[in-house]
């Protein structure tokens, strides 16, 4: 008996400790594996075994299974599945659930799971371990072979050469993993054909071809991958011998595209001459660009004259000569005007009629003997006729554009500006009692080739600078003692022409404007026939070389990339206006890399779009100049695209600006803009393809941009000076340089300057009432551009509402009472001092006593229905006895002589989910508004509940 007690306690013992299920599983952190593609067994690394510490226990000590949990991107767990292959051991197998394709997904991760028996034979009390992270990458498999671009490539040659590539055939392989993906070599499979083709696909001829023998030569290749699989299909190559050599340029492109941005470009980056060769000992190539159509003849900023002369640091002080027309600037009111693309007035003179006489008290600011002239000129011009009393053959007489006689402090000096075919010549008589006079005279191409140029002439006698498009020229000096007529003795200013010898009639002239003259062509001689702009006088010291490049020198023109690249015996020539570019040497291959270093600039972040003819003109000599060669003129174009549009934002305004009336009629009035925040930004397309990404893109860039101009303009009727008026800190405008037009339609801020300057002259920009101007709203709009409204910002809309106090504008007491009992609630008084209820007044902000007394009675109205309401529910709710109760109650209701405020427009706020604690705000705020010691201020405030966080707003 003590035996069998023995074993059966043993019994109970293992029973009980096989139900004890201690510890977890445990496996590995991290596998790592990998399958072949097409077949699903993965092989891990470490093998995949669970371990747990309960073992050799039954249930409690072996593994029952593994869970697969998704991987970060969520779908690789569905894929696969583990498995237990030895419960006592742990060992485990991972699979997946179909063949796997590397093509579509070359790499796996998911997270797995161990789990144990638990105590018994159900699982109870299962443990799980850790999760460990799976990384299986599947093998390729070479199951594609390559595939050719093209099915057929085609070639031409000339005859009788060798080349080092005629033609690249190309092949793809679809595997996915470097092995098979790569194509390893080409093969040609037709035999006995003059071509051999080498790993890269690039086949060459390995002879010289005759056309004669055979014109086409067609032959078929093939390609292997590294896995030494064959193409699908082979590619057919069709080269085309040509039968003869034609010298002349090859490569050329007749249209080449520039982005405005990208500095300078190659305008030939392929080209080569082929000579067929033929010995040649000189080649000489000049390659032009007509720029003449774009702007003042080439690509400059499109700002005006005075703005840039801002942008560059120029000397202010300059005199506009030729003005534009207006009241103030009437001599220029009689001459003809053409359009010009930087907004700058263009004036036409046909030689005769077209005379401008300078009034005397614009020619009294330039007096003196040191100057600088400029002006931008084109000879010839649009519409305009030689005089007709100039026979044909007779030699032309001297076209005067400016004519000058100039008061000194006890002398007169005189001087003009005059061409004569293709000189320029200054004519200086430093005193006309005395001296004699000097003529300065230049022989310019750019004088006669009837494209606009600018001349700037700096004059410190005996010292004359001559700019022309920026690049200084050196006069000739002459000393004339010829019979020149003696200037009459008192000062005067003539552009388009110089006056005569006759001084019979010099009253009548004196008195007369230039189109009232009876005889121009015998007072004024030496009209000057073409176009002129910016005529501009400055008294004082001359420009440095530097700002006056920096003015009017081209944006645009041709260049040579890099000097030093350039070969032995090679020469570049580039004329002045850079249109023009001569390349001349000897040798044939460094000759076409130096075409090839060509290059087209434009520094304009935004340049004008627009063609470019271009045109290649060669001349070779040889040491037989019968049989040397003769190439033809090419021509082609250069097309600018259009710029970037610059995204130009007003923002930090409005669209509100509520202010007590009388802060608007205090001296200095109330600031319209004082946040104000102009952004500009650059948008433009990215090629997001060469960066791997799918599609395109919209990128922005903050630029450095420069503003011409902001206007600020009232909507509806405009200002009445008498009661209104916009206020500009003068003295902020002339410091830095800005012009303004302030009228009663709008106000002008004009001048090339920075993005902060104009914020901050638009953030003084203040609008003042005057006294007792009961005025209701005034709307207001803003707007900014640059590059002369090339570019325009978003139109801001302000609108100004101005707070008036109810006893200012309603002295009756009784009426007061009543407007004050409709505005009682503090969040309802706001919308009524705004715009929001309609009013016939315009210039009141609070409603009438007609539309206070009607209110009223229909919010009574409205509250003795909702009570109405309330009691007949009461009664059906309390029975017999409620009703009394709702009688008492009903009584005491009307003990109250209607002392309740009813608030017309709470169920308007009940929709705006006003909640009960801002309503309680509410009237804790409007216990403040309507006390007593507030009551007889001429200056209410009114706090008005913005959003729906109750959180008042003072105005």
């Amino acid at each position: 008996m003590s035996s069998l007690s023995f074993l059966l306690l043993c019994l109970t013992s293992v029973a009980n400790g096989n139900k004890a299920n201690k510890h977890k599983p445990w496996i590995e952190t991290e596998y790592q594996g990998i399958v072949m593609e097409n077949d699903n067994t993965v092989l891990l690394n470490p093998p995949l075994f669970a371990l747990d510490k309960d073992a050799p226990l039954h249930y409690a000590g072996e593994i029952c299974g593994f869970r697969v949990h998704s991987g970060p991107t969520g779908s690789s767990s569905v894929q696969f599945e583990a498995v237990v292959l030895d419960r006592s051991t742990g060992e485990g197998l991972i699979r997946s659930k179909e063949p796997l394709d590397c093509e579509s997904q070359r790499e796996h991760s998911f997270t797995i799971q161990a789990y144990d028996c638990g105590e018994g034979p159900d699982g109870a009390n299962s443990k799980k371990s850790h999760k460990a992270t799976v990384h299986v990458r599947v093998n390729d498999v070479n199951e594609f072979s390559p595939v050719f671009v093209e099915r057929r490539y085609e070639a031409s040659v000339p005859e009788g050469r060798l080349f080092d590539r005629i033609v690249r055939v190309e092949a793809l392989d679809a595997d996915c993993s470097p092995q098979y993906s790569q194509i390893c070599f080409y093969d040609i499979i037709t035999p006995n054909v003059p071509f051999v083709i080498d790993n890269d696909g690039n086949i060459k001829n390995t002879e010289p071809l005759d056309s004669k023998r055979q014109r086409v030569h067609t032959f078929w290749v093939t390609a292997f991958d590294c896995g030494k699989n064959r193409a699908q299909a082979d590619a057919q190559v069709v080269v085309t011998v040509k039968p003869s050599c034609k010298p002349g340029w090859i490569g050329w492109s007749k249209r080449v595209e520039y982005t405005p941005g990208s500095g300078s470009i190659p305008l030939f980056p392929s080209l080569h001459l082929e000579t067929c060769e033929e010995t040649v000992w000189n080649i000489q190539a000049t390659v032009e660009l007509q720029t003449g159509h774009i702007g003042k003849g080439c690509d400059r900023d499109s700002y005006s004259d005075r703005s840039v002369r801002r942008l560059c640091g120029a000397v202010r002080g300059e005199v506009d000569l030729l003005p534009p027309p207006s009241p103030a600037a009437n001599w220029t009111s009689a001459l003809p005007t053409l359009p010009s693309s930087d907004s700058s007035l263009v004036f036409s003179f046909n030689g005769s009629t077209h005379v401008a006489v300078v009034p005397d008290s614009v020619a009294a600011a330039v007096s003196g003997d040191h100057f600088t002239l400029q002006l931008w000129m084109r000879r010839g011009g649009i519409n305009t006729q030689p005089p007709t009393n100039q026979a044909r053959g007779t030699h032309r007489e001297e076209e005067t554009i400016v004519c000058s006689t100039v008061k000194n402090d006890d002398s007169f000096s005189h001087y003009s500006l005059s061409v004569h075919g293709c000189r320029l010549s200054l004519f200086y008589w430093p005193d006309v009692s005395a001296a004699r006079p000097v003529k300065f005279l230049w022989k310019l191409e750019q004088v006669c080739d009837s494209e606009w140029h600018h001349l700037s002439l700096s004059v410190q006698f005996p010292s004359v600078t001559l700019y022309v498009d920026g690049v200084t020229f050196d006069p000739a000096l002459i000393h004339d003692n010829g019979a020149i007529p003696n200037p009459a003795p008192r000062q005067r200013l003539v552009i388009g022409a110089c006056w005569g010898n006759d001084w019979l009639n010099q009253r009548q002239a004196e008195t007369a404007s230039p189109i009232e003259i009876p005889n121009p062509t015998w007072k004024y001689v030496g009209g000057y026939r073409g176009l002129l702009s910016g005529v501009t006088v400055r008294p004082g010291s001359v420009e440095p070389h530097s700002v006056v490049e920096c003015l009017y020198a081209c944006r645009e023109g041709l260049d040579f990339g890099d000097l030093e690249t350039l070969g032995s015996g090679m020469k570049v020539h580039v004329n002045p206006s850079q249109s023009v570019l001569v390349l001349e040497g000897d040798d044939i291959e460094s000759f076409n890399r130096a075409v090839q270093q060509v290059t087209y600039r434009n520094s304009l972040r935004f340049a004008t779009p627009g063609v470019r003819p271009l045109k290649l003109t060669t001349s070779l000599r040889c040491f037989n100049e019968e049989s040397c060669l003769t190439l033809r003129q090419l021509e082609g174009y250069l097309v600018v695209l259009q710029p970037d549009a610059p995204q130009i934002s007003l923002s930090g305004v409005g669209p509100h600006l509520a202010r007590p009336a009388p802060e608007f009629e205090g001296p200095r009035g109330v600031p319209l803009f004082p946040e104000l925040r102009i952004v500009c930004s650059l948008s433009h397309a990215v090629n997001t393809a060469a960066q791997g990404m799918e599609g395109g893109a919209l990128m922005s860039d903050a630029v450095a941009h420069t503003l011409d101009g902001c206007e600020v303009q009232p909507l509806g009727e405009e200002l009445n000076p008498e009661r209104e008026e916009l206020l500009v800190d003068m003295d902020a405008l002339r410091e830095r340089g800005l012009e303004i037009i302030n009228t009663t339609a709008y106000i002008a801020i004009t001048g090339a300057e920075s993005i902060s300057v104009y914020e901050d002259v638009l953030r003084s920009v203040r609008y003042r009432l005057a006294k007792g101007s009961a005025r209701f709203e005034r709307r207001f709009r803003l707007s900014c551009s640059e590059m002369n409204g090339r570019y325009t910002s978003n139109e801001l809309t302000l609108e100004v509402n101005f707070l008036h106090s109810l006893d200012s504008l309603y002295h009756p007491s009784h009426l007061l009472a009543s407007q004050q009992q409709f505005l009682h609630p503090s969040h309802h008084s706001g919308e009524l001092s705004g715009h929001t209820l309609p009013n016939p007044h315009r210039n009141s902000v609070v409603p009438g006593a007609a539309t206070v007394i009607i209110m009223v009675c229909v919010g009574f109205l409205v509250v003795m229905v909702i009570l109405g309401v309330f009691r007949i529910r009461s009664i059906h709710r309390r029975g017999e006895g409620a009703r009394g109760g709702s009688k008492e109650d009903s009584g005491q209701w009307d003990d109250s002589a209607l002392t309740i405020i009813v608030n017309p427009m709470e169920s308007y706020e009940s929709r705006m989910g006003i909640s009960a604690d801002t309503e309680g705000e509410g009237e804790e705020d409007e216990e403040v508004v309507e006390s007593p010691d507030d009551a007889n201020d001429d200056q209410r405030i009114i706090i008005k509940k913005e959003g729906r966080d109750g959180n008042p707003r003072r105005y």
